[in-house]
């Protein structure tokens, strides 16, 4: 029944979050732009300026200067062009951003930002997953959980997506199922993220008491810096059985979002080890609003924070950095996985 409230909770507060956004937008777009090409590029400039949480973050790792932004691709901007022309535009505009949670949406395209996995290593095969769990009927399946127990009897746990939900039944047959495991393999590479109950659900496997496991903020006004005091969210543990013995998580660059969250929430737990790349980062809880001319523009709008108050949002450092190698894989091994292999079995 806790459980159950606690879901509860994190979706009506969630809920409260976003209707403050909205109020928010609603009061800081009383001035609608027409629905002409100049009108649409200060629109979307303007609900970024208004609304985008990480320029702060932004204008010290890179530099970003939002206005010197605005001066620039406004120069482009002309009403002969085409709408594809102006998306083309708009779309480099927002990737200035660097942020894979801002897109733009229209009906031929949708402008993405591919740079904080596209220049890194991929550091997970399919290929190789298909050996290490075998045929199908070689490995179990609960909710999105895929897992099998390895010969050294290490538990290897796939978790592709936080899409949908973790019921108590699905986790509680998993933990029986592996019980007798020496250690735990729970690969999150290329997870891309879904729902942050969904990844709260699972990190609460790995805990024995409630705790926070995370911070989140809002916007509050128009300026960059306008932010709540974080919020501390605390999880409670998993009222089935929980796992006791040491766990791996594997991470790579296409780890994100929710997934981002779920690496931020375990790392520092006395059991947990990180191995693999750093995460993708994603560490804000994305908002949408719609242009004059009907496009979709997504944004991060609630920063999200680690334990020690750090952001999230360029990724996580792994506990043990390691990448797959091409000697490794041409032996069908996984080197990341081999390696949390070996780290259980030294804690053994």
């Amino acid at each position: 029944m806790k459980s159950s409230l606690h879901y509860i909770y994190n979706i009506v507060w969630s809920a409260c979050a976003l209707l403050t956004l909205c109020s928010l937008s609603a009061c800081i777009t009383d001035d609608v732009e027409p629905d002409t090409q100049t009108g649409n590029f200060l629109a979307c400039w303007k609900a970024l300026d208004e609304n985008y949480c990480f320029f702060g973050e932004k204008g010290e790792e890179y530099g970003l200067d939002w206005n010197e932004v605005k001066t620039r691709y406004m120069a482009r901007i002309s009403e002969g062009m085409t709408d594809e022309q102006l998306f083309e535009v708009l779309a480099s505009m927002v990737c200035e951003l660097r942020d894979g949670h801002v897109n733009l949406y229209a009906n031929h395209d949708v402008a993405r930002y591919g740079a904080w996995f596209d220049d890194y290593p991929a550091n997970y095969s399919d290929t190789l997953q298909r050996i290490y769990l075998g045929r199908s009927e070689d490995y179990r399946q609960t909710a999105s959980l895929v897992y099998k127990i390895l010969p050294d009897n290490l538990a290897y746990v796939r978790c592709s997506t936080f899409g949908s939900q973790f019921g108590d039944g699905n986790l509680g047959e998993l933990m029986r199922q592996v019980a007798t495991c020496d250690g735990l393999i729970l690969d999150v590479r290329s997870n891309g993220g879904g729902q942050l109950a969904a990844a709260q659900k699972l990190a609460s496997l790995f805990i024995n008491e409630k705790q926070t496991l995370y911070y989140i903020s809002h916007k509050t006004g128009r300026a960059h810096d306008a932010l709540s005091a974080p919020r501390a969210v605390e999880v409670a543990p998993f009222e089935g059985l929980r796992w006791q013995k040491p766990v791996c998580v594997l991470t790579n660059r296409r780890t994100y979002s929710a997934a981002n969250t779920f690496a931020m929430m375990l790392k520092g737990l006395p059991q947990v080890t990180l191995v693999g790349d750093r995460t993708g980062g994603g560490a804000g809880m994305p908002f949408a609003t719609e242009l004059p001319n009907s496009w979709t523009l997504r944004f991060s709008a609630c920063p999200m924070y680690d334990r020690q108050m750090q952001c999230g949002e360029e990724g996580v450092e792994p506990d043990v950095a390691v990448s797959l190698t091409d000697e490794d894989a041409a032996r069908g091994k996984d080197t990341i996985i081999e390696t949390a292999r070996a780290l259980l079995k030294a804690e053994h």
